[in-house]
């Protein structure tokens, strides 16, 4: 099983992380990848995500570098 670290702690597909994109907002791991920037998490919110870059969608990818365990 792949992992990514998010604020020095192990993440898996499952997980919960937070990520701004115009506002805070979470998503559920659902794939990770690695990449030459590092690792990127596909995150996924059944709910939709919120803001102007997003907001409605229901999937997006954010470099781990960037989210915090939730």
């Amino acid at each position: 099983m792949m992992t990514a670290t998010v604020d020095g702690k192990p993440v898996k597909v499952g997980d919960w992380v937070g990520f701004k994109s115009d506002i805070e907002q979470s998503g559920q791991i659902v794939e990770i990848k690695k990449s030459y920037m590092g690792c990127s998490l596909v995150l996924e919110n059944k709910s939709g995500f919120s803001g102007g870059y997003i907001g409605g969608d229901t999937v997006t990818t954010e470099l781990a570098s960037d989210c915090w365990v939730d």
